[in-house]
């Protein structure tokens, strides 16, 4: 059974718990809502043009002073990071759960997201390694090494409210930068609840600068002012590739760095080899989980037109039986979409696709109120229309068919973005060719998998219009400082490379 208390007045109890203080609450400023049940907790204070002034002054002394701190120090504080996010795991998720409208093991997983990049950090803290390089001058030596870069701004968006700070926030203060987030004005509540969980890390440490990690929450303006002040290193934004080309342009206009992880419209390619149980598996949490809304949702299945009939018949009937509803209800595997608007763009996108030449096979309807609530649709299209190149963040999936394997990688490269793809295949030779440079362009590839579900020990990010921008693991810390190479002459000599002669 639902939980009969309101969502938004479990939201503020959680927020009582973790100390958040009242004083966020005000008169006038941004509606914190749950999308489960369209209730609103309260009005939040937002913050003004002078606050964000302030908030970049403090975070651009902070970071003279952090800069200076040993970096396994600065993981040291990571490592109380992820210890408070752990005491505090139940409570975040659900406060996930009831503000952004995950099932309850998503929002888990959110968390779990957050203290395993946190893990990741902490020995990365004593991993910063540069290069030692041969000079073709006598006692001399070279080396690379990297430096903190500055202060970085962290722009979220409502689908993973908390994960992706910690993504960013747990490199950026182990690589010696302060950071100041401005979240989706849609989950202002687990930024909050983020925060406090920080400052009790930050207490626990100790000796941390003022101002090493702040909140501003706001609207377009708090980001766009982040955005074009020259004393913020690193701008991480993550949204819609509309937003990520304003911001780009606003940073490359002042020569400065972006981290951009923007739209993704994910394909699946299913070969007459795969083992479509598997498949099914796959595809049911890739093109539902979050209620489609995830950046890595599969939104484009394409499959050989001798296997599609007996996919389909599969796919259509666990389609028919999804548990959609409250997501706090146990065994819901879909919850609702985040807002109105979202909803509106689930209709529309359903009545395009059908003027495009499309059959919906099941799903596209809206069984329940209050919230937003649709049955995910499966939707039979002759090709890859406009609507399918354009990603609509909702629970649609556009199924297309083929005849060669070829063709099928070229249908899966043939749209603007460039984030998560997969193959579903038992041949060798079809798997390794979508490994391949002439194969899948996205910067994300997998094999008998979905493309959705990345872990933290890899680099997650995209090509085209998902931005090119690198998160997480693998060598992503990188992009949170600046690379240094030195020569040192150790010689009683000063010889000129390449030979040149300069005698004086």
């Amino acid at each position: 059974m639902t939980d009969p208390i309101p969502a938004v007045t479990q939201a503020r109890a959680i927020l009582s718990r973790l100390d958040v203080p009242d004083r966020v609450w005000r008169e006038h400023g941004i509606v914190a809502r749950s999308p489960i049940d369209g209730s609103e907790a309260g009005t939040l204070a937002v913050a003004t043009p002078d606050a964000v002034q302030v908030a970049i002054d403090r975070s651009a002394q902070a970071f003279l002073a952090w800069r200076r701190v040993p970096a396994p120090r600065r993981g040291e504080l990571v490592r109380l990071l992820g210890e408070e996010l752990r005491a505090s795991k139940d409570d975040l998720a659900l406060l996930v759960t009831l503000e952004a409208g995950k099932v309850v093991s998503e929002g888990l997983g959110e968390v779990q997201e957050m203290i395993d990049i946190c893990d990741f950090a902490v020995g990365l803290s004593r991993q910063l390694y540069g290069l030692t390089l041969p000079s073709e001058r006598p006692g001399h030596h070279m080396r690379e090494t990297w430096q903190p870069l500055g202060p970085v701004a962290i722009i979220t968006a409502f689908n993973f409210p908390v994960a992706v700070w910690a993504w960013n926030a747990a490199l950026a203060l182990v690589c010696g930068d302060p950071v100041i987030w401005k979240p989706s004005e849609k989950t202002p509540m687990t930024a909050l609840a983020v925060q406090a969980v920080f400052d009790r890390a930050v207490a626990r440490f100790g000796d941390a600068p003022d101002g090493l990690a702040q909140l501003l929450i706001g609207e377009r303006g708090v980001g766009e002012t982040l955005a074009a002040d020259p004393r913020v290193a690193l701008v991480s934004a993550t949204g819609s590739t509309r937003m990520g080309r304003a911001v780009a342009t606003v940073v490359a206009g002042r020569l400065g760095r972006s981290l951009l992880e923007l739209g993704g419209n994910n394909a699946m390619i299913v070969t007459p080899s795969a083992d479509l149980e598997m498949a099914v598996r796959a595809i049911a949490f890739s093109a539902v989980g979050t209620a489609g809304q995830r950046c890595t949702t599969l939104r484009r299945l394409l499959v050989h037109e001798d296997v599609a009939p007996a996919l389909l018949e599969r796919l259509v009937k666990a389609y028919e039986t999804l548990p959609c509803g409250d997501p706090r209800d146990a065994g819901v595997l879909v919850g609702p979409l985040i807002d109105e608007d979202a909803g509106a763009a689930f209709d529309d996108a359903l009545r395009q696709a059908e003027n495009q030449g499309g059959e919906v096979l099941v799903g596209g309807t809206r069984p329940r109120s209050p919230g937003i609530y649709v049955r995910p649709a499966i939707v039979r299209m002759p090709g890859q229309t406009d609507v399918v190149r354009h990603e609509t963040f909702s629970p649609i999936l556009y199924v297309m068919t083929w005849k060669t394997f070829d063709e099928a990688v070229e249908m899966q490269n043939a749209v603007p973005q460039g984030l998560s793809s997969c193959v579903f295949t038992d041949s060798v030779r079809e798997a390794e060719a979508f490994l391949s440079a002439w194969g899948s362009d996205c910067g994300i590839a997998n094999v008998n998998i979905g493309p959705s579900g990345a872990e933290i020990g890899g680099a997650f990010g995209g090509e085209k219009d998902t931005g090119g921008g690198r998160e997480s693991g693998s060598d992503a810390w990188k992009t949170y400082m600046r690379r240094q190479t030195q020569t040192v002459n150790f010689s009683a000599e000063l010889p000129l490379a390449q030979g040149v002669r300069f005698d004086v």
